[in-house]
C-alpha cells in the first residue's frame, strides 16, 4: 500500500544535521511514512549517513549538484505518499507532526493543504531543539483563503510545517523553480493558495533552526526583490483574478519593497532605499510606510538602532516528569546524538 506521507528532504553538506532530522521524520506516532533524501552532489559523510539507516521506509537518490529546488522536484517526483512534507535537512519534526496533519486532512478533506506552527530555535551543532510545550487535546485550526492577507498579520507556515496533496503538486510541477535559491518555497506556497484555501493548525509542530552563517537565505540573499514576487504581480493581475486577494497580495509585495528599503538603509545605500520606498507605494495606507519615509532622512545608526532584530524567544521549559511524554519535544536525550 501507498504510504499516507512523503516527507522530502533535500541535502546539501548538512551531516552534522541530517542524522537528527531522520530520527524526528522516523519517530513520529503516524508509521505511514516514507522518507525521501535527495542528495545534491554533497562533500561531506551526510549521504553515508542516510545510506546506513537501515529502515525500510528511506530512500536515498544522488543527484549531481544542481540546487534545492531540482532535489524537492526529483523527491517530489519519486513521492508514492498522498501527501507531501517537506522536511530540510537541519530541521526537526515533533513526534505528532504528522499525527496531526492526518487529522485535519480528515476533517477537512476538500482541502489540498495543512500547515502548522513551527518554533525557531538557534543552534550550529546539531544537536536536537530544548524541549517545547505542546498542548494537549484537539488544537484550533484556522482556515486562510488569502494568504498574502494573512502573511502581514504575522507567522504563518515555512518550509518543514507544510503539507501538501501529491496530486496537486504533480500539476504545479516545476513545483520548485530551478536555480532560485532564496523564496522558491514561497513561490510554491502562494500558488498553492490560488487553488486551495490553507488549514493552520494552531499549534508548534515543527522545529526551524535559524542563526546558521551557511544557510541558503543567508548565503543567497538578492539585492532586490526574489524573481517569485514578480511571478505573483503577473498572476494576480491577469483578467478574473479575484480583486480582493490582487490587492492582498500587490500590498504584500509592497511591504517587501519597504523592508528592502530599510535592509537600504541599514547598509548605508540611501538612493536604493529611495527606490524601494517609492516602489512600495502600494502600501501607503500603512503606518510602516510612512515611518520608513521619516527614516529616510535619519542617520544610519539610528536606523541600525530601530531595525536591530530581537533575540530568539526562549523555548518553554519541558513538563514534569508527571506530563504525557508527547507533549514535549524531543522525546530524547541530546546525547543520543
Amino acid at each position: 500500500m501507498s504510504p499516507r506521507f512523503t516527507i522530502v528532504v533535500p541535502l546539501f553538506n548538512k551531516a552534522r544535521f541530517i542524522r537528527g532530522a531522520l530520527h524526528s521524520a522516523l519517530a513520529q506516532t503516524r508509521r505511514d511514512l516514507e522518507v525521501i533524501v535527495v542528495d545534491d552532489g554533497s562533500t561531506d559523510e551526510g549521504a553515508a549517513i542516510v545510506e546506513a539507516c537501515t529502515d525500510p521506509r528511506v530512500r536515498l537518490i544522488r543527484q549531481a549538484n544542481a540546487g534545492v529546488s531540482i532535489a524537492r522536484n526529483q523527491a517530489i517526483a519519486a513521492a508514492r505518499g498522498e501527501w507531501v512534507v517537506f522536511l530540510d535537512a537541519d530541521d526537526w519534526q515533533h513526534p505528532r507532526f504528522l499525527e496531526a496533519l492526518a487529522r485535519v486532512q480528515d476533517a477537512h478533506p476538500g482541502l489540498d493543504c495543512v500547515a502548522t506552527r513551527f518554533h525557531e530555535f538557534a543552534d550550529d551543532s546539531g544537536a536536537p531543539p530544548a524541549a517545547w510545550c505542546v498542548p494537549q487535546g484537539e488544537p484550533a485550526v484556522e482556515l486562510i483563503p488569502d494568504l498574502a492577507a494573512r502573511w502581514m498579520k504575522g507567522p504563518t507556515l515555512f518550509t518543514g510545517s507544510i503539507a501538501i496533496r501529491h496530486s496537486l503538486l504533480r500539476e504545479l510541477q516545476p513545483c520548485f523553480r530551478p536555480g532560485e535559491h532564496f523564496g522558491e518555497d514561497l513561490d510554491l506556497w502562494f500558488r498553492v493558495s490560488e487553488r486551495t484555501p490553507i488549514a493552520l493548525i494552531d499549534v508548534p509542530l515543527a522545529g526551524y533552526r535559524v542563526g546558521q552563517q551557511d544557510s541558503l537565505s543567508v548565503v543567497h540573499r538578492p539585492r532586490e526583490l526574489p524573481a517569485w514576487t514578480g511571478r505573483l504581480r503577473e498572476r494576480v493581475n491577469c483578467e478574473g483574478f479575484n480583486p480582493v486577494r490582487r490587492r492582498s497580495a500587490l500590498t504584500l509585495v509592497a511591504q517587501m519593497h519597504v523592508t528592502e528599503a530599510r535592509v537600504a538603509l541599514v547598509a548605508g545605500e540611501r538612493g536604493k532605499a529611495i527606490a524601494h520606498w517609492l516602489r512600495g507605494a502600494a502600501a501607503w495606507t500603512t503606518p510602516r510606510w510612512w515611518l520608513t519615509a521619516f527614516m529616510l532622512a535619519w542617520p544610519a545608526e539610528a536606523v541600525r538602532a530601530h531595525q536591530r532584530p530581537a533575540p530568539v524567544a526562549a523555548p518553554a521549559p519541558a513538563p514534569e516528569p508527571e506530563e504525557s511524554p508527547a507533549s514535549v519535544w524531543p522525546p530524547f536525550a541530546a546525547a543520543e546524538h
